[in-house]
């Protein structure tokens, strides 16, 4: 048998993922109870919630932390596990559930 050689190509994007857009159902952030709170001060910019975010609404900028699109975030939590300093939170929705 060959052997198997694998080559990291570098390329400007993160991950192949799709963004999110308005569906049938519209923007699915108004599904929440809860939502995710960024602490910049304490965001060390990881990526690890922008990785880690099922839905794709979570983006990190170098300098300046994490972002979160609420229109799109259903507040599962990931994020807030994820963050090795805690920076992410969850709080509940005002108006919500």
């Amino acid at each position: 048998m060959g052997k198997v050689v694998l080559e990291v190509v570098p390329t400007k994007h993160k991950l192949p993922l799709a963004k999110p857009v308005v569906g049938v159902v519209g923007k699915t952030g108004s599904w929440r109870w809860m939502k995710p709170v960024v602490d910049q001060g304490k965001c060390v910019k990881c990526f690890q919630c922008e990785i880690y975010c099922p839905d794709n609404c979570i983006h990190v900028d170098p300098e300046k932390g994490a972002f979160i699109d609420y229109d799109y975030c259903k507040g599962c939590g990931l994020c807030a596990s994820v963050c090795p300093v805690k920076a992410v939170s969850m709080v509940r929705e005002s108006g919500g559930g």
